[in-house]
């Protein structure tokens, strides 16, 4: 694959319990299946059912790897929003790619965002 950026996603699963579960994967499909077989990340095991409730192509696993960091640092309520809102999504998504965009300033530059609107 030399030459060519893999296409790694950030996803979040929810749990039975109501928390939210960040990752990466090439292949949200096998990551999930692998997830709900406990073969995946120990904190999901034996906590299912588990639904995955947002996901979003990011490009190359450095990419992946900054976002997934700064998604992590945020709130549930703001984990929330973004599975709840696609625009939101979008908005903070566009915000964390940067690379001064951390975990706070893409939540505020997404909310800014919203109220001009």
């Amino acid at each position: 694959m030399r030459g060519v950026a893999a296409r790694w996603w950030i996803y979040l699963v929810r749990r039975a319990d109501g928390a939210l579960y960040t990752g990466i994967a090439l292949d949200v499909a096998a990551r999930l299946a692998a997830h709900r077989s406990g073969r995946g990340s120990k904190a999901l095991r034996g906590r299912g059912p588990l639904e995955m409730v947002w996901r979003q192509r990011v490009g190359d696993r450095a990419l992946a790897q900054r976002i997934e960091a700064r998604l992590k640092r945020l709130s549930k309520r703001d984990k929330e929003r973004i599975a709840r809102s696609t625009a939101f999504a979008r908005r903070w998504l566009a915000a964390a790619r940067q690379p001064d965009g951390g975990a706070g300033g893409a939540v505020a530059a997404a909310g800014r965002a919203r109220s001009r609107a």
